[in-house]
C-alpha cells in the first residue's frame, strides 16, 4: 500500500514544488525515494496530521477533507501553510490517495 501525495495546485511561487509533483509514502509512512520529486518541511506540516488515518483507510470524507465537487472520491486534499502574499511564497494545494 502507498500514499501517493500529488501538487494539484500552487498560488504564487513555490521555491520547491511543481504542479505534478509527488511524495510517495509506501506502508503510508516510510519515504519512497525513487518516487518522490520533491518534499519541503511546509508540506510535511500539511500531511503529517492525515497521513496515518488515510494510510489506515480512513476515507477523506470522515476526516473532512473530500473534494466538494467529488465528494465520493477516493482523494483527500491539503495545502502548505506557507501563507503565500505576506511571505512572497507559495502555497501549495495537494492531493492523497491511497493505493494498494
Amino acid at each position: 500500500m502507498k500514499l501517493i501525495i500529488t501538487v494539484e495546485n500552487i498560488e504564487g511561487q513555490c521555491p520547491v514544488h511543481e504542479i505534478g509533483d509527488r511524495i510517495v509514502l509506501d506502508d503510508g509512512y516510510r519515504f519512497n525515494l525513487e518516487e518522490t520529486t520533491a518534499c519541503c518541511m511546509h508540506s510535511l506540516g500539511a500531511i503529517l496530521p492525515f497521513y496515518c488515518a488515510l494510510a489506515k483507510g480512513v476515507s477523506p470524507q470522515s476526516v473532512g477533507l473530500a473534494h466538494k465537487d467529488d465528494p465520493e472520491s477516493k482523494k483527500a486534499w491539503v495545502q502548505c501553510p506557507d501563507p503565500c502574499q505576506p511571505t512572497d511564497g507559495g502555497t501549495v494545494l495537494f492531493s492523497i490517495e491511497r493505493v494498494e
